[in-house]
């Protein structure tokens, strides 16, 4: 991954997704500036999957799923959260089901309070 020296252990993950009402962004940003190269160079493989967990090197996994919760945006399509899990937040991350019970309780309660919101918040490290 770009814009790393060295395997930071407070990076935590990149996560985008969309609102009801707003497009795709960036909610957690794993402390890059920018982090569309590394997401974009994560899923490279897989973009076109709906749902997936794969390794995409050995210190990165990346997961997409649709939202728990069956959320949708206003155009009634199911919200889908992408993941780039980085470094120990890869670690033992072996199928989609492991990724969703490790990841998906660390960001529920931010994604309830603004997927309906008008502005998605700012990207968070």
């Amino acid at each position: 991954m770009t814009g790393r020296t060295n395997r930071d252990e407070t990076i935590r993950f990149i996560w985008a997704t969309r609102g009801k009402t707003w497009g795709f962004r960036f909610l957690r940003s794993a402390g890059f500036a920018d982090p569309l190269s590394d997401y974009e160079r994560a899923f490279a493989d897989v973009s076109d999957q709906r749902e997936v967990c794969h390794r995409s090197d050995p210190d990165t996994v990346v997961l997409r799923f649709d939202d728990p919760q069956g959320r949708c945006d206003s155009a009634g399509r199911v919200i889908p959260h992408d993941f780039v899990l980085i470094g120990r937040w890869a670690d033992g991350i072996n199928s989609l089901d492991e990724g969703l019970r490790t990841v998906w309780p660390l960001v529920a309660e931010e994604f309830a309070a603004c997927w309906d919101a008008e502005e998605p918040p700012p990207a968070r490290s």
